[in-house]
This record gives structure tokens, C-alpha cells and sequence, in this order.
């Protein structure tokens, strides 16, 4: 079963567990993947891959947002809006480590053969590609940044 499958069917669960905070996250997720679906190429089926970088997106603007609330000391907000990211983040795939991040980082490095920070660019492109959903574009940035300097 695909992820916009599994999406559609835990929506039905919440709504009979009557569990309001997962029924919106669900359906905020749907709605995402619909659109990712729709824009593309119309109706034909939405991939994982798509579904997760749509997925992903989704939780980290959840997670920017619960953060301004927290600074802004609105914990009223930032709690169930942290309570979505959990839900969202539920479908992604595990986030990896730093120690396995920064070996998957490195091989990319000598399979480009980058050599120099000038590179940087070439390097980020093909970790995100292979490091899609597995990491945050912010962090593998900062380790290729590393790695290179």
C-alpha cells in the first residue's frame, strides 16, 4: 500500500477514534498530496518518492512554525502544532544519524571527486537526491560545507 493509500485509510481510523488532532494532520497531508498529484501530470498515481518530499516539506514548515510559537511563548500553539509534525513524521522514513550521515556524505564527496568548497553545489545536488526524506536539506548543507572547507 502506498502512502496516499495508507493516509486515506488512517483518515477514516481517526475519524471513528474521534482523535481530532491526527484527523487534521491527516487531512492536511492529503490535501498536500493531492495537489503534488494534480500538478504534475494530472491523475495518475502519486509515488512514495513524491509523497515523502511532499510529507517532509509539510513537517518542516509544521516545525518552523512551532517554533515561532514557542519563541513567541505561545504554547497553546506550539503544542498542537508539534502534535502534527509527530503524525506527519510518523510516514517519513527513519532521519539519519550524524555519524551515518557524515559517511554517506563522504562517499558522495569521492564519487563526485570534489575536491574544493567551489564544488559544494554539485556535492548538495546529488546528497539530497540520494538523502531525500533521510535528512534535512539544512544539515546535509552544513556538512558538505564541512567536509569540503
Amino acid at each position: 500500500m502506498n502512502i496516499f493509500d495508507q493516509i486515506s485509510d488512517d483518515i477514516r481510523l481517526a475519524m471513528l477514534a474521534r482523535d481530532k488532532e491526527k484527523l487534521e494532520a491527516l487531512r492536511n497531508a492529503k490535501k498536500v498530496l493531492l495537489e503534488a498529484k494534480t500538478a504534475k501530470s494530472g491523475n495518475e498515481d502519486l509515488s512514495d518518492d513524491l509523497a515523502i518530499k511532499a510529507l517532509a516539506k509539510l513537517a518542516k514548515q509544521g516545525r518552523d512554525s512551532a517554533e515561532i510559537y514557542k519563541q513567541q511563548n505561545r504554547l497553546d500553539l506550539y503544542e498542537p502544532e508539534m502534535a502534527q509534525v509527530k503524525v506527519l513524521e510518523s510516514y517519513l522514513p527513519q532521519q539519519m544519524g550524524d555519524e551515518e550521515l557524515t559517511a554517506v556524505i563522504k562517499a558522495i564527496i569521492e564519487k563526485t571527486g570534489a575536491t574544493s568548497i567551489k564544488e559544494m553545489g554539485k556535492v548538495i545536488g546529488f546528497a539530497s537526491k540520494e538523502l531525500a526524506g533521510k535528512a534535512d536539506g539544512k544539515l546535509i548543507s552544513e556538512k558538505v560545507k564541512n567536509l569540503l572547507a
